[in-house]
């Protein structure tokens, strides 16, 4: 498996159905550090219907949830534009088709990959066109329990098709800390031997971080400039200060575990252990032939300027071969 996270940013609805919008959120997050930029490519006619009910009734200008998928469409073209912008800012492009035919406008597009929204795991009409292209698909678990996945799985690798990786989610937006579920990022890779991942709707960066020391290798989250923006997702995503922040927390992390500390090896801090340890040294002005008590002992810095404090024991009933004032180094010649 490949070492380094895969930062996926979302912008799905965050664009409110303006191109301009959408395009500046693809400038933003090239330079916050994200490896790729995901969409959700919705078609209103090809997917949905008067009847579709709101998930969150937060549309002051959509009298249906149909309505509010139609303003959020771009043709065509317009994606061809967004996909070639991606590409010119060294993004990755994603996007999750909710539609037959936004499955054929992607492979139009020369999609590289899809993701598989949470909803649409047991839709086997789409999930089985998609898997019938052979390309690598990326499945979210956010509704779905682990029998679902796995019937998921085994009918996308029976069609041609190849999960590149499953990801824990939480359909709850905001997820809050008690229900984000990092327990299933092991075990999705003990199960599977699969990459795992974490598709968050927290609204904070702690959950992704969690995830990579756990083992999580993608990261995806929703983006927005602001958490007060109009929309569904503003107050579940991530603003883009978060966003390099947790990019750069990553990045950490990642180092951190390629270079794991061998605690049997004590080489590199030899001349520290010299600079914070003690050594043996007086409380009181001793004469030759004096027996050394407990209480005439005191541990001083640096280490090595004789007897380790450690050693105490050792020294403690003998005697001095010579006088010593109070605040000498008890060197190993000094005993008789």
């Amino acid at each position: 498996m490949n070492n380094r996270t895969e930062i996926i940013a979302e912008i799905a609805q965050a664009h409110d159905g303006s191109l301009g919008i959408l395009h500046s959120y693809i400038d933003a997050l090239a330079t916050a550090g994200v490896d790729t930029v995901k969409f959700q490519m919705h078609i209103a006619d090809a997917e949905s219907s008067a009847h579709e009910p709101f998930r969150v009734p937060f549309s002051y200008e959509d009298p249906t949830r149909f309505d509010y998928w139609k303003r959020m469409e771009f043709t065509l073209e317009q994606w061809e534009g967004i996909k070639r912008h991606c590409e010119d800012r060294q993004l990755r492009f994603l996007c999750s088709p909710f539609s037959i035919e936004a499955f054929e406008w992607l492979e139009k597009l020369g999609a590289e990959r899809y993701k598989i929204a949470s909803g649409e795991v047991s839709n086997y009409l789409l999930l089985d066109r998609i898997s019938a292209s052979g390309k690598p698909i990326l499945l979210s678990s956010g509704m779905s329990a682990f029998a679902e996945i796995e019937a998921a799985m085994s009918r996308i690798q029976s069609r041609a098709g190849s999960v590149e990786a499953v990801f824990q989610c939480t359909t709850s937006y905001p997820t809050p800390p008690e229900a984000v579920g990092l327990n299933v990022i092991p075990e999705i890779i003990s199960r599977w031997n699969i990459t795992a991942g974490l598709s968050d709707h927290s609204g904070e960066i702690w959950a992704s971080l969690a995830a990579v020391a756990l083992g999580a290798r993608k990261l995806e989250f929703h983006a927005v400039f602001d958490k007060r923006m109009f929309g569904p997702d503003a107050g579940s995503s991530l603003n883009m200060q978060q966003i390099s922040d947790l990019c750069q927390g990553v990045r950490a992390i990642e180092t951190m575990q390629a270079n794991p500390a061998d605690k049997d090896d004590d080489s590199r801090f030899i001349s520290l252990r010299n600079m914070f340890g003690k050594s043996l040294g007086l409380r009181r002005d001793l004469e030759a032939g004096e027996q050394i008590k407990a209480s005439d002992l005191e541990s001083k810095k640096p280490g090595g300027m004789g007897i380790p404090a450690s050693e105490y024991e050792s020294v403690i009933g003998r005697r001095l071969s010579k006088p010593l004032k109070a605040g000498s180094f008890i060197q190993p010649n000094h005993l008789a």
